[in-house]
């Protein structure tokens, strides 16, 4: 029977070696760190934060590194602070103060009718609105105004003559049918009661560039045609001066509620 040669193996004694080169890489990446928050640099935090992200196959590191002690963080540019939008800005803050001058200034020259109930003044997002009742500017199914109407207009114009905010005046009637020679319905009546409205305007000094004219008809009643009164409220001129500031605000409080509206029968448009 053959014998069997045993080779004894060598032990290996240099397997230390691997254990050593992974210490010393671990201790060199310790120090090129501890270099590089040495010099505290954005720059520098950059280059590194991308180098261990993509060394450990991430994105880059969002946290940042430990600040030696002591020592400020870099003075990055500062974003300017945003407005907070429940806070209303200056320049919307002298807008409200301006229209609300404005309105009361309206409210004075026109203080007897709107105790009356035949004007009201209101103040909202949109801008001021005066709401004049038709029965104060025109006789029934008429477009011409009246004397009384240019007196009041005429105080209307002697406040926003000399401003600049646009103004729309806008003709409204109720629901009644009109056809007549002049005006075969409740659209052209509307349509030519805001231009007499603007015509005077312009004749009092209000620059023509400012007005505009619009005809409503019956279509954008506030209050229900199926009574005399909400009939005569919907008979209307409005006046609205427009602001030039958006207004997230849908309606300032102003003056007192104005009368209730005369319970007599109403004339007709």
């Amino acid at each position: 029977m053959a014998r069997k040669r045993h080779e004894d193996e060598a032990d290996n004694h240099e397997r230390w070696l691997v254990s050593y080169a992974d210490f010393m890489t671990l201790l060199f990446a310790f120090f090129v760190v501890m270099y590089a928050i040495s010099s505290l640099n954005e720059g520098k935090y950059r280059v590194l934060s991308d180098a261990l992200g993509n060394a450990f196959g991430q994105s880059r590191i969002a946290t940042p590194l430990p600040l030696p002690h002591g020592q400020l963080a870099p003075q990055l540019p500062l974003r300017p602070l945003a407005v907070p939008k429940n806070r209303p800005s200056e320049a919307l803050r002298r807008e409200r103060e301006r229209m609300t001058a404005m309105a009361r200034s309206l409210l004075d020259a026109l203080a007897p009718l709107v105790r009356q109930g035949r004007v009201r003044v209101t103040q909202s997002s949109r801008g001021i609105n005066i709401e004049i009742s038709a029965s104060v500017l025109f006789a029934p199914g008429d477009a011409r105004l009246t004397e009384e109407s240019s007196q009041t207009l005429q105080a209307v114009a002697a406040v926003l003559k000399d401003d600049d905010h646009a103004i729309q005046v806008e003709g409204h009637t109720d629901n009644t049918p009109i056809a007549t020679a002049v005006f075969p319905s409740n659209w052209e009546l509307s349509a030519v009661r805001a231009s007499s409205v603007v015509r005077l305007f312009i004749d009092r000094g209000i620059g023509a560039e400012r007005l505009t004219a619009v005809g409503y008809g019956e279509t954008r009643p506030i209050a229900s045609n199926g009574d005399a009164d909400g009939r005569q409220r919907n008979r209307r001129v409005e006046v609205i001066i427009l602001s030039s500031v958006p207004d997230p605000v849908t309606e300032l409080p102003l003056a007192p509620a104005a009368a209730a509206p005369n319970a007599a029968s109403p004339k007709p448009r």
